[in-house]
């Protein structure tokens, strides 16, 4: 993957280095044993680790703790390495969003979400952010949160792209894609009235489904950036599309369930099999359009 054409964006808030304080926490973390009863919860159950993590401080008062208000963070064009990486496919993703919105969703404007780069914990418009939750998009605050440890864990944890880094820029490049996918789902008016459906629901597996259907619809939208993307300033090389789709099937719930569990139970999916996630990436990619991921709610 080539970062050379990519524009910098400065739309991006830099916490990291400032603890957990950092976004108005004082020393009142969650801590390892409440990140712990939140995951086990989230998986066997389905709930979003957002809505989870924001009862838990309600029940438990946050550690007892009060929330402090820290200096605000740097807001502009990140200086490292994994910052200006990150900086540079946000400022991709503004550009590409911005022609696709004016050809494909009747000149309407893209408004691009801000990204926060923080370090193991901060605060959210959705509550409390954690690194152990992996990379979100807030639709409160209209945010995406990344913690660039979570590129690690991809090789590391989940052996989801090739050791060498340049093969596994793309993966990490299609896993921002995706957030700010939810964010075009925001704007396009998708992201409330699933979750409204979802609160509606008669059954935690209809919830599910839901929010399958969501987020194979965020990996086809990654697809449509990476589509428009490589037709502008062919940034693609030899092994990336596979590292990508090897990322896909990587974290697709039946092969997570498959390690974890030792079985698969595709009722309590949340994000979609290994198999549906590569293909509806693919669909994006291949096809550039938005119109065919509308698609993901109808299978």
């Amino acid at each position: 993957m080539r970062l050379d054409d990519f524009r910098q964006s400065d739309n991006v808030e830099d916490r990291r280095g400032q603890g957990s304080g950092g976004g108005g926490f004082g020393g009142g973390k969650i801590g390892i044993a409440g990140i712990a009863i939140v995951l086990v919860v989230s998986y066997f159950t389905g709930i979003s680790p957002m809505t989870l993590f924001g009862v838990y401080e309600t029940v438990t008062g946050g550690g007892g703790e009060q929330v402090t208000t820290s200096a605000p963070a740097p807001q502009g064009v990140p200086r490292d390495q994994a910052g200006i990486f990150v900086s540079k496919v946000l400022g991709s993703t503004e550009e590409t969003w911005t022609e696709i919105f004016q050809q494909q969703v009747n000149g309407a404007r893209y408004i691009p979400p801000p990204l926060v780069l923080f370090s193991e914990v901060t605060r959210s418009g959705c509550g409390t952010a954690q690194s152990a939750m992996g990379p979100f998009y807030c639709p409160n605050d209209r945010k995406v949160y990344l913690d660039t440890a979570f590129f690690a864990q991809l090789r590391s944890r989940f052996h989801a792209c090739p050791e060498t880094q340049g093969a596994c820029a793309f993966s990490q490049a299609y896993v921002i894609a995706h957030e700010v996918g939810h964010h075009v789902q925001n704007l396009l008016g998708i992201l409330p009235k699933v979750h409204q459906a979802e609160a509606r629901a008669g059954s935690e597996a209809e919830a599910n489904r839901l929010s399958v259907n969501l987020e194979l619809q965020a990996d086809c939208l990654a697809g449509v950036w990476a589509h428009h993307t490589q037709q502008k300033v062919h940034f693609l090389e030899r092994g990336d599309i596979e590292a990508a789709l090897q990322t896909a099937s990587a974290i697709g719930d039946d092969r997570l369930q498959q390690q974890t569990r030792g079985r698969v139970v595709p009722d309590s999916f949340t994000h979609g099999s290994s198999a549906q996630r590569q293909h509806w990436f693919t669909v994006g990619l291949q096809s550039g359009l938005i119109k065919p991921c509308m698609a993901t709610f109808q299978q």
